[in-house]
């Protein structure tokens, strides 16, 4: 029981990767609040539905958790979206979509949540970026780009609030299987479980990650047993780089 007694604020938390995080969380003794644009069907103790895109709302996450849970200790800032392409085939509507929920969402989050973290004396922020943030990769440009704002970000936030007790790491993984990754096979017209499969061939480890794989890694980030770790980019890849 990890986190008995910690309150957990999990953007994107009806995704498949938000899911598993949550579900870890409150199985080791967290009261978590969950977001996202449709929360019905998440098991949460407290439920914040809204558009990250939408600045305010984003910017009073923090508090509704703090408030609705009678305070926060853990946030994790897991929601995203996938732009593919190079950039002459991204729209404006790509571009705001992929810079106002991967980059300005996890942005305004933190803002209000640190202060909310370093009144308490301290807490954990896990961001999800991306080892696709990390080198570039196919046909990802903007996706890849938002990615390595959100690594750049932690990293600088976690040398600048260490000295008020909060811990800010981000997971890096590659691909996971979550319906974000399904729905983009089945819109691209391939069958979602053969991709799935094929996909795995190309892993060291021979599958592509589960939502477990990542969760299991946000929750050590923002344990006690990651103390020590500030503005760290732990890639979770299966042994496989970007290619």
């Amino acid at each position: 029981m990890r986190f008995e007694g910690k309150r957990a604020l999990v953007t994107g938390a009806a995704g498949g990767i938000g899911a598993a995080i949550v579900r870890g969380l409150r199985a080791e003794g967290a009261r978590v609040a969950a977001a996202d644009r449709d929360v019905a069907g998440v098991e949460a103790d407290a439920l914040l539905p809204g558009d990250l895109l939408d600045a305010a709302h984003a910017d009073g996450l923090a508090e509704a958790a703090r408030s609705a849970l009678g305070g926060l200790d853990i946030v994790v800032n897991n929601a995203g979206v996938i732009t593919r392409g190079p950039v002459t085939e991204t729209s404006d509507a790509d571009w705001a979509l992929s810079l106002g929920v991967n980059v300005e969402a996890p942005f305004r989050i933190c803002r209000a949540a640190i202060p909310i973290l370093a009144a308490a004396g301290g807490g954990a922020i896990v961001n999800t970026a991306s080892c696709w943030g990390l080198r570039p990769g196919p046909n990802h440009a903007v996706y890849c780009m938002t990615k390595a704002a959100l690594a750049s970000l932690t990293q600088c936030m976690g040398m600048d609030h260490a000295h008020q007790g909060i811990r800010i790491n981000a997971v890096c993984p590659n691909e996971v299987n979550t319906p974000m990754l399904r729905t983009g096979f089945a819109r691209r017209g391939f069958d979602p479980d053969r991709a799935v499969a094929e996909l795995g061939l190309t892993v060291p480890l021979g599958r592509i990650a589960e939502p477990e794989d990542i969760a299991d890694v946000v929750l050590f980030l923002a344990s006690d047993a990651a103390r020590y770790m500030c503005g760290s980019l732990v890639e979770v890849n299966g042994g496989k780089a970007v290619a």
